[in-house]
């Protein structure tokens, strides 16, 4: 029988890990954060900001401090929307809201449109990847911006989505284990193909994450879907988006030790979402 992957109870605790990364949350990573969101969306100075799959809420506080006028964090997991709550309740200013609600139900239960829509590294993990992205870019006022991330798709996409659902079930001692042979054959691998792995953590680091946060969210991050450039921007297109900005990632190794995140940044036409 197969798993209704739009069933949370089916998903890795996302939400758990969060919380747990939140402990570390401080002005560094806050700034690294707000760097990576202006990089990709730019100043937000009096603007709305959707943040679909707030997670530890990090990004929305990189929004509020990057000027937008109203934030509204959502997530699924109830975990997720308590601690976006928690670090988003130490800001001074801004207005913001964070709710536990689907990607797939915001078009319904959010009747307004919003200025900029983000989502880094959530929708490929949602059990319907093009419909929930289809969701979000019914968020996006016509002229407004939507920055996304999704995994870019390897030769080992597949075994990979295996690993993810058998170690999403192991007990917390086992899957810690398995982190740790990951991470010491994913440096091997790394400095046998003379590549530098710290200059990878480095990169994380630049959103404000950490690499053991990460790799607990890579390997047990399922439901997982990945993607192509191609594919994305015939999509988009089709809705009436005009690419702005896109980052790829790198394929290493085949996919050996996993894929990452392809960043794109979309303008929404005048004329408004096409479907």
């Amino acid at each position: 029988m197969s798993e209704d992957l739009l069933d949370v109870s089916t998903h890795f605790k996302f939400g758990e890990n969060w919380a747990d990364y939140s402990e570390l949350v401080d002005d560094r990573r806050i700034a690294s954060a707000r760097e990576s969101v202006e990089s990709l969306v730019g100043d937000l100075k009096g603007k709305s900001f959707l943040d679909i799959g707030s997670g530890s809420g990090l990004f929305s506080i990189a929004a509020l401090r990057l000027g937008a006028s109203q934030v509204l964090a959502v997530d699924i997991d109830p975990d997720s929307v308590a601690t976006t709550r928690k670090l988003l309740s130490r800001e001074r200013g801004g207005t913001w809201r964070a709710e536990q609600i689907s990607v797939f139900d915001l078009p319904v239960r959010v009747h307004e449109r919003f200025d900029t829509v983000y989502s880094w590294g959530v929708l490929h993990h949602t059990g319907a990847m093009w419909r929930a992205l289809d969701c979000a870019c019914a968020m996006v006022k016509p002229g407004g911006i939507f920055a996304f991330a999704l995994y870019e798709r390897t030769p080992l996409c597949g075994p990979w989505t295996h690993e993810k659902r058998l170690y999403r079930r192991l007990p917390g001692a086992i899957q810690k284990l398995f982190r740790g042979i990951y991470l010491t054959a994913w440096g091997a691998g790394m400095l046998v193909k003379g590549h530098n792995p710290w200059r990878y953590v480095r990169e994380g680091q630049k959103r404000g994450m950490d690499v053991f946060h990460d790799v607990h969210d890579w390997m047990g991050g399922y439901p997982y879907e990945s993607t192509t450039s191609d594919e994305v921007e015939a999509f988009m297109i089709e809705r009436g988006f005009v690419r702005q900005k896109h980052v790829p990632w790198r394929i290493l190794l085949a996919g050996l030790f996993g894929s990452g995140c392809t960043e794109y940044v979309f303008r929404k036409g005048d004329g408004g979402h096409r479907r």
